[in-house]
């Protein structure tokens, strides 16, 4: 539960409480992160059986290449890289906005021409922070580095109090007239809340990826992960009620909105701790993201669907060169690309992955040959299904924008498969020599 705390709790709870509520849902923000909780926790359960039945690395990549074959588990793996690298140029864009807002207390400030995305009309050509935070952590984590579960849980727990001071000090400044309109973007702008903040709920699925290394795993998947969302989901409902009552809904479209409104107020001394804590919890995310993408990019180079030199390793066994092409990118996008932009493209990248392993279940539980003792979703094939039109009808919400960007990664990701990718692949290789 602490490892899937770590993981989830983030940029979701500091950051998009705030800016989901100015543009999309209004209060009713907090029924967003309800919708979107319920959502995870059905397809948590399915990951929580694939885990079960299928305890390696690779997450949905290796589900759907097992259930489906090769092209699908492609397709999963080209949405996990589009999920796991964008969500760390996210997550980068948030921490450059909670450092700027802690240097700032000491009077410090970052030229204006450095503080943001590639747009010239309002004086911001690059986020210079965002892109050293992220080749930063690129280079600890190429010399080996491995944050160890000692400190993932030091970092919980401090992420936690700062959260829980937040509640205690806020709800004193909460004026309930600031509640009203409760859904001023109507019941629509309430879903495409839920899609949006889909974002803060990413993580969860290191839970499941563990499955290997989890002592009574059909008792303890099932209770890490749900019971990572119920905490989750208390505390990003916490914030977003005291959040919405302390200051209008209409002033919290900034990068660091728990920070501003506390600012707001005149709490500085906790506008500066709460700084502290988004970036150590920030941070922690990152290194989780960062090394999980390198690592699935390396899987793919390996299976020969990606250019081999990505399959390899350094000599203390560190995908170099994955490491160096996934930080390119996060760089490029994190230091360019606007947050709104970057977190609506990693919801459809990772729904398109709930939804397949939803309905991956199905195949699944008829094949002979994959045996599974621990842990089963309940309701079959009822939950899982459920799941999978969920997960679709969430993506149905999202911005025309998002459809064309990701219709756009995806055709180039078939062109890489169909180009490169199915003339090199191991599996293909492994098959027609055994034919």
């Amino acid at each position: 539960m602490a490892l899937g705390i770590g993981a989830v709790i983030g940029t979701g709870i500091f950051i998009l409480p705030g800016t989901v509520a100015a543009t999309k849902a209004g209060p009713a923000i907090i029924l967003s992160f309800v919708v979107a909780a319920i959502v995870c926790s059905v397809a948590a359960m399915c990951y929580a059986e694939f885990s079960s039945a299928l305890p390696v690395a690779g997450s949905a990549y290796s589900y759907g290449n097992v259930v489906f074959g090769e092209i699908v588990g492609w397709i999963l793996g080209w949405a996990l890289i589009l999920e796991y690298v964008l969500a760390v140029a996210a997550v980068s864009t948030g921490w450059s906005a909670y450092f700027s807002s802690f240097i700032s207390g000491f009077g410090l400030h970052i030229p204006k021409a450095l503080s943001g995305p590639f747009d010239p009309a309002h004086g911001t050509y690059i986020n210079i922070v965002a892109v050293l935070i992220v080749c930063l952590i690129a280079l600890f984590l190429s010399k080996g580095l491995k944050s160890s579960l000692r400190i993932n849980n030091i970092m919980v727990i401090v992420k936690l109090v700062i959260i829980v001071l937040f509640l205690l000090v806020g709800a004193f400044y909460v004026k309930p007239s600031n509640w009203h309109p409760f859904m001023p973007f109507g019941v629509k702008g309430m879903f495409q809340g839920a899609s949006t903040v889909f974002f803060a709920y990413l993580g969860f699925d290191a839970v499941s990826s563990s499955a290997a290394e989890v002592k009574d795993p059909d008792r303890n998947m099932p209770f890490g992960i749900i019971g990572t969302l119920i905490i989750a989901t208390v505390l990003y409902i916490g914030v977003s009620i005291v959040l919405t009552g302390m200051i209008s809904y209409t002033k919290l479209n900034v990068a660091d909105p728990v920070a501003f409104a506390l600012q707001a107020v005149n709490q500085n001394w906790l506008a500066g701790l709460l700084s502290l804590g988004a970036l150590a919890g920030m941070t922690t995310m990152m290194v989780t993201m960062i090394f999980s993408s390198s690592r699935l990019v390396y899987s793919t180079g390996r299976d020969g669907l990606l250019p081999k030199t990505l399959g390899k390793v350094s000599a203390n066994h560190s995908p170099l060169h994955a490491m160096t092409v996934v930080t390119i990118v996060i760089a490029i996008l994190g230091g360019l690309v606007p947050l709104d932009q970057l977190t609506n493209l990693v919801n459809i990248g990772t729904l398109i992955a709930f939804a397949v392993v939803s309905f991956g279940i199905i195949p699944l539980r008829k094949r002979k040959d994959i045996p599974n003792h621990g842990f089963k979703v309940p309701f079959y094939p009822v939950l899982p299904i459920i799941s999978g039109l969920m997960c679709i009808f969430l993506m149905t919400t999202l911005s025309k924008e998002t459809w064309i960007a990701s219709l756009i990664w995806f055709a180039l990701g078939l062109l890489i498969y169909f180009t490169y990718g199915i003339n090199h692949s191991q599996l293909a290789q492994k098959d027609n020599s055994e034919k």
